[in-house]
């Protein structure tokens, strides 16, 4: 039981990468609380994980909910060890496809709903905690059309950094997963055909050295590693999780 006794929030945690994590974690022993938008899916993603799990509505651009998810949080779990801050938004669109809906959608909820949710709930993150943002192996590389996502990216990045230098103090670690093509239900809400996922998804994988895109809980293994306390010495780093799309 690497995390019995822990605390955790994952937002965007009632689906793919997010969900995965979830059942990770409380198979190893945390409570969890899970955010997402989609409130017609919490009654399964409640009866699935069980008790152990909190399932909460609210939007990480708005400070509002994350106030309001930090507050009930506290008053179930007392305080927090982990935070896999997990919620992201990925479109592929050219330069000159970019417009102000697109450019504020695409930073709101990676960047600003990074900064955002941890703001929320830095007073209740207990001495010593792990905080995990997510990333993406984009924003190692140059690939077409993915500039924006990549861009975004790359800010969470250098918070990891920065604010493992800020929270030194209180010994909160803070740390990235920068997950490769991860087979997850973000790539049908690009309004592709089921075919034309198929075909992505496809070549795509022949872009990857082991061959194959990867599965949520590929990723949710690496965040267990960081949330974990064998993790105690890794601190600003970035575990790169893509099967070698950005290093081979």
């Amino acid at each position: 039981m690497r995390l019995k006794n822990k605390s955790a929030l994952i937002t965007g945690g009632t689906s793919g990468i997010g969900l995965a994590t979830a059942r990770l974690f409380v198979a190893e022993g945390a409570r969890v609380a899970l955010t997402g938008r989609d409130d017609a899916v919490f009654e399964r993603v409640k009866a699935e994980l069980g008790e152990n799990a909190l399932v909460l509505k609210g939007d990480v651009r708005s400070i509002g909910d994350m106030r309001a998810i930090a507050a009930e949080i506290k008053e179930k779990f007392g305080g927090l060890d982990v935070v896999f801050a997990n919620a992201g938004w990925a479109f592929p669109s050219a330069l000159n496809d970019i417009d102000d809906e697109l450019y504020s959608e695409i930073m709101d909820i990676n960047v600003k709903g990074v900064v955002l949710t941890l703001q929320a709930v830095l007073p209740d993150l207990r001495e010593g905690s792990s905080v995990i943002l997510n990333t993406s192996f984009v924003a190692q590389t140059g690939k077409h059309g993915i500039s924006l996502t990549a861009a975004a990216k790359a800010a969470v990045r250098s918070l990891a950094r920065s604010w493992s230098y800020e929270f030194l103090d209180r010994k909160i670690r803070f740390n990235a997963i920068a997950p490769g093509g991860t087979d997850t239900p973000l790539l049908g809400k690009w309004g592709m055909s089921d075919e034309d996922v198929r075909n992505f998804k496809s070549e795509f994988a022949k872009t990857i050295p082991v061959g194959h895109m990867g599965k949520a809980e590929d990723i949710a293994y690496a965040a267990l590693y960081l949330a974990s306390d064998e993790s105690s010495y890794v601190v600003g780093s970035e575990l790169i999780v893509d099967g070698g799309a950005s290093q081979l």
